[in-house]
């Protein structure tokens, strides 16, 4: 096990892109090492995804590696947590980002079985059993003498509250994150583990490029937001790393909005 004030280390998943890479590196530039998660990691492919991150990694001169699994299999759990531990032998912050949106919207009153269960289990059973793994582990470090501060957050969306009726199973997995983060902060608290949610507004990533025309009206033209421009991956990044640091060490359980403002209710 890595001695107590050694480099703490930062377990990502769907780090490859978008929200996840700005985490990591964000992470990274606190000195923080990284176990990247992401379903479609390739070692061949170096000018972009899970290697590139990994690259940009050791370039703030922090280690990464790259674990190849899907959160949505549930033998892809246990792994994801050994290869962790075999390359730094420990795990002190777990990031639930890996997610989906929809393959294809339907109106709530056509939402498909299928649908339903590929975005549940990739947003939303996936993170509640990694966290539960990682969480048992994070209790055994406490026990064995590991002296630094250990977090959960739960990368969730503003659609954890916003409904938008042709999406509902992704509304309904990131409202399930809520929870998520409410019941572990509840029973991680006597162990010193504090568990938080981030929920992003609109954030510019690939997931948001097919709909820029729509929010760039609604952004910079009509009145959606407070802070009129996209959020950023980075913007995300520097919530997480905040936690990381333990500059809201009073506030396990809390929701941070990273939105802009959106959440505000305004007359």
């Amino acid at each position: 096990m890595p001695e107590s004030n050694g480099p703490q280390v930062a377990l990502v998943t769907g780090g490859s892109r978008g929200i996840g890479r700005g985490i990591v590196l964000e992470l990274a530039r606190d000195g923080w090492d990284t176990a990247i998660v992401s379903v479609s990691a390739d070692p061949k492919v170096t000018d972009r995804g899970a290697y590139k991150v990994k690259d940009e990694v050791e370039a703030l001169g922090q280690r990464a590696i790259v674990i190849k699994a899907d959160v949505a299999r549930d033998e892809d759990w246990q792994r994801i947590l050994d290869e962790a531990l075999d390359a730094f032998g420990a795990v002190d912050l777990l990031v639930n980002n890996a997610g989906v949106s929809l393959a294809q919207r339907f109106d709530i009153l056509e939402t498909t079985r299928e649908s339903y269960d590929r975005v549940m289990g990739i947003n939303l059973r996936g993170p509640f059993f990694l966290t539960q793994l990682v969480a048992r582990q994070m209790i055994a470090q406490a026990e064995t003498g590991r002296d630094v501060s250990m977090a959960i957050v739960f990368i969730s969306s503003l659609s954890a509250y916003a409904s938008t009726t042709n999406r509902a199973e992704y509304c309904v997995s990131k409202a399930g994150m809520s929870m998520c983060t409410a019941l572990y902060a509840h029973r991680l608290a006597e162990h010193g583990i504090s568990v938080y949610e981030i929920r992003p507004g609109i954030i510019a990533t690939d997931m948001t490029a097919g709909v820029k025309e729509k929010y760039d009206r609604l952004i910079f033209e009509g009145d959606l937001l407070l802070q009129k421009r996209w959020g950023q991956p980075e913007d995300v990044g520097r919530a997480v790393a905040a936690i990381a640091r333990g500059d809201l060490p009073y506030c396990t359980g809390q929701v941070i909005n990273v939105d802009g403002g959106f959440h505000l209710r305004r007359l």
